[in-house]
């Protein structure tokens, strides 16, 4: 059934080569976890894909490791040390552990001295490392350590959290080139801004700092060294200024539920200050900021640019649906920001308008409602 759905994600998308190692790993559901049926069956229809994954490049390609393990308790929580041995080798990890930085590196705890020092450990041991990383993990791994390291060492990752094997039959059918030339049209666009604002017909409306901070585009074609994006891709993402971030974001959708009642974030000086609203998700939000302030940062903008994506009901999905924007919280230390916390959780908006505002105070409308106007 995915047979050709493998063979692009590992040939176009990943373009493994003769020799690569190849690591696909996947996590189960955890007893304490209480996900409703729709979502339980998703989950172990993912578990069972990512295994076939593996099997299909164990017998096209050789090499090939598969791993599954319980589900971390958040998106942005580093991965158990299991999954860390696979992927860059027992020598890189024993030298991590003598000395005394993995267990810092896990808590997300580690000084920049740690994590440098991390890095310069992984690339002598490159050798070791996975050329191939397929993370068809529930939670993501895209803002980790674990990510960056293994990127670091020349290792190409595919993160595709909450993913629904339907999505190879759907966004996964994406026309790549097209989507690579529209994604690197609307990233240049935005870096030459120094800040964006945002307003939706629900009531959001954002102002977004952007000064020093580049806009990436992740298109799918993750085929040099080092690279690193979702799959299925199309968004083209930042990580803003801490602490200019100004306005109130009116969430509608859970990561995999439309919500029952509307909440709103009201932000200032970066960071949210404020939930209003009833709806059962304000307490797992409430939980996520007694845990550490970091997870009210405002982590992320980013615009989808999947003109084959559709769902709102399945965060990886939703957030590169062609026209929509996504704001995050918590943790954006892995694609240019400074702060470095276990959650990273995004929120899609529908039909905004974006402006762009140039350092001269001009101003260029790059959506509105939902429309690309370039």
């Amino acid at each position: 059934m995915y047979s050709k759905a493998f063979s692009d994600l590992f040939s176009i998308n990943m373009g493994v080569k003769s020799g690569e190692r190849i690591l696909v790993f996947s996590d189960t559901i955890r007893p304490d976890e209480t996900p409703s049926a729709a979502d339980a069956d998703r989950r172990a229809r993912l578990l069972q894909t990512a295994a076939d994954a593996a099997a299909y490049a164990g017998k096209i390609y050789g090499n090939t490791t598969f791993i599954s393990f319980p589900a971390t308790t958040a998106s942005g929580a580093e991965p158990p040390e299991a999954l860390w041995r696979a992927a860059l080798g027992d020598s890189a990890a024993d030298k991590l552990v003598e000395a005394g930085i993995l267990p810092r590196l896990l808590s997300k705890e580690a000084t920049p001295e740690e994590v440098e020092r991390a890095r310069e450990i992984v690339i002598m041991g490159k050798g070791a490392v996975a050329d191939v990383v397929i993370a068809l993990a529930n939670n993501s791994t895209s803002h980790t350590r674990f990510r960056s390291l293994i990127n670091a060492a020349g290792g190409r990752f595919a993160s595709l959290p909450h993913f629904d094997p339907a999505m190879f039959f759907t966004s996964m059918q994406v026309d790549w080139q097209a989507l690579v030339e529209r994604t690197a049209k609307l990233a240049g666009e935005i870096n030459g801004a120094v800040e964006i604002e945002v307003t939706t017909p629900n009531g959001s409306r954002m102002r977004i700092g952007k000064q020093g901070r580049i806009a990436e585009g992740d298109d799918g074609l993750l085929t040099a060294p080092g690279s690193f994006g979702n799959l299925p891709a199309g968004e083209v993402y930042l990580a803003p200024l801490e602490g200019t971030c100004e306005g109130i974001m009116v969430l509608e959708y859970a990561p995999n539920r439309k919500l029952v009642s509307p909440i709103e974030l009201v932000v200032k000086n970066g960071i949210v200050t404020e939930i209003r609203g009833d709806e059962p998700y304000r307490h797992k939000l409430e939980q996520k900021f007694a845990e550490s302030a970091k997870n009210r940062n405002i982590a992320e903008l980013g615009i989808g640019t999947n003109d084959k994506a559709s769902r709102p009901d399945n965060i990886l999905e939703a957030e590169k649906i062609l026209g929509t924007i996504h704001i995050a919280l918590g943790d954006n230390s892995g694609f240019g920001g400074t702060v470095s916390t276990p959650f990273h959780e995004d929120y899609v908006f529908y039909e905004p308008t974006l402006t762009a505002i140039m350092a001269d105070g001009t101003e260029k409308i790059l959506l509105r409602q939902g429309q690309l106007t370039i």
